[in-house]
């Protein structure tokens, strides 16, 4: 009898413990399932990138550098199915979308634009020289601007990213430049946009082309603290993850693909 009631005890012990563990993958497949997984992209080299002008909302058009730089993070993604992508109505945004989608081996989606994705406005300063902007704002905070951008870091760290866009609209004579409000609102609209896309259509990789300043503000934005003034270098990917309304971040300026 006692042999009898110990097998049935085993019995039910490893029915309980088949149950738990299945539980378990179910609820760790859930979670994949439930999480959504952001490429956020800087455009490739542009022309006004090589001759040190700013460039905001204005344009300019990406160089064989860039053209080669979007195409190798393509091919660094190639093998990644993308559910949506998005870039605003900026050449230099969405012709590196389109090339890095061109490279991909899966069905790729249609390219949505969303102003929200669009660099800061520099307003008076756009066109002119990078110096001619960002100089007087270093010195104010008695650092020192050179084209290598060597104290950016400095600067975000004593000023935060949005005093950095408020010092900007500040200097701009023309008072045309956004201010981080303005900046953010934008941006924050754009992200309720692939969040709500992403609900819809169940979709679970997601490619953004955005730019240099512009991702630095969505990463402030989500996930405030994370970003501590890191390079974000042309064609750069920073992967983002998006679960349970949260956002988290793996990897900030990620330049494998094109170094």
């Amino acid at each position: 009898m006692k042999k009898v009631l110990g097998l049935l005890f085993v019995v039910f012990l490893g029915i309980g413990l088949t149950g738990g563990i299945s539980a378990q993958a179910k609820e760790k497949t859930s979670d994949k399932k439930n999480e959504v997984t952001i490429y956020l992209v800087r455009h490739g080299k542009t022309f006004f990138n090589t001759t040190g002008q700013v460039q905001g909302f204005a344009d300019s058009p990406l160089t064989d550098k860039g053209i080669e730089q979007a195409k190798q993070v393509g091919n660094g993604l190639k093998k990644i199915s993308f559910d949506l992508a998005y870039s605003s109505d900026l050449g230099r945004q969405r012709n590196t979308a389109k090339l890095i989608l061109a490279q991909n081996k899966n069905k790729t989606p249609k390219i949505s634009e969303h102003d929200g994705f669009k660099e800061w406005n520099y307003g008076g300063f756009e066109g002119k020289t990078n110096a001619e902007m960002w100089t007087p704002i270093f010195e104010a905070n008695d650092l020192k601007f050179d084209e290598d951008w060597t104290d950016y870091d400095k600067l975000v760290n004593k000023l935060g990213d949005e005093g950095v866009a408020d010092a900007i609209a500040e200097s701009d004579s023309l008072k045309v430049a956004e201010t981080y409000n303005d900046i953010t609102k934008r941006g924050q609209a754009a992200m309720n946009k692939v969040v709500s896309d992403a609900k819809k259509k169940n979709a679970k990789t997601v490619l953004i082309v955005s730019s240099g300043s512009m991702i630095p503000t969505l990463l402030e934005m989500l996930i405030p603290g994370e970003y501590q003034g890191e390079a974000i270098d042309n064609c750069s990917v920073t992967t983002l993850r998006y679960k349970d309304n949260k956002y988290s971040v793996d990897k900030i300026n990620d330049t494998q693909y094109v170094d």
